[in-house]
């Protein structure tokens, strides 16, 4: 156990994320730009798919992906089975700090939430899943985003709902260096490119 105050416990806590985020971003950019980039976004696209196929989603909540996160958008546009699915993005706030799901029509999106992502102009809607990018994760199911807490408040939020984490295997993180957070929700599963768990 820290002997240090808890105020500066949560500021070695917060720095060490942030190194440890750091770090997993770094090493995520260069494994999807590596020379089996192909055979390593085929193969998480197959894995979600079937994931998706057992689960039968009756709304699917996506993401619109940045920086090097997969694309499942892409991944299950080449599906014909997820046609009849109904699909939302999230849309976040910055003040206060929220998110929601919103409808959306699977078209290119117009509109940007106040973190400037896309996202969609629907109405709000509580999918039954969502899919969770992840900077990281551990094998219990603890996620590492990127330090807003966006989709942490809203899973505390919508229990029942199946959070699916997308991840590339480079991101799985020993739970000791985790260091899980009361905040930190659990996800259901996390799938990679080497399946689901």
């Amino acid at each position: 156990m820290s002997s240090l105050p808890v105020a500066a416990q949560d500021v070695e806590a917060v720095a060490s994320r942030q190194a440890l985020r750091q770090r997993l971003q770094g090493e995520r950019q260069r494994f999807v730009a590596g020379a089996a980039a192909g055979p390593v976004q085929a193969a998480l696209a197959k894995h979600l798919r079937a994931l998706l196929h057992e689960l039968e989603p009756q709304c699917l909540g996506l993401y619109w992906p940045i920086r090097s996160e997969f694309n499942a958008v892409a991944a299950l546009a080449a599906d014909k089975a997820f046609a009849h699915v109904a699909l939302a993005l999230p849309y976040a706030r910055r003040a206060p700090v929220e998110m929601q799901y919103r409808a959306w029509d699977g078209r290119e999106p117009t509109v940007r939430d106040e973190c400037n992502i896309a996202s969609a102009s629907g109405a709000p809607v509580v999918p039954d899943v969502v899919l969770v990018p992840c900077v990281g994760f551990t094998a219990q199911g603890h996620r590492l985003g990127y330090g807003g807490g966006y989709f942490d408040r809203w899973l505390a939020l919508h229990p029942g709902t199946t959070a699916i984490g997308v991840a590339w295997s480079v991101g799985l993180v020993d739970v000791a260096a985790f260091d899980p957070q009361p905040h930190d929700v659990t996800l259901t599963l996390v799938v990679t490119e080497q399946g689901a768990a």
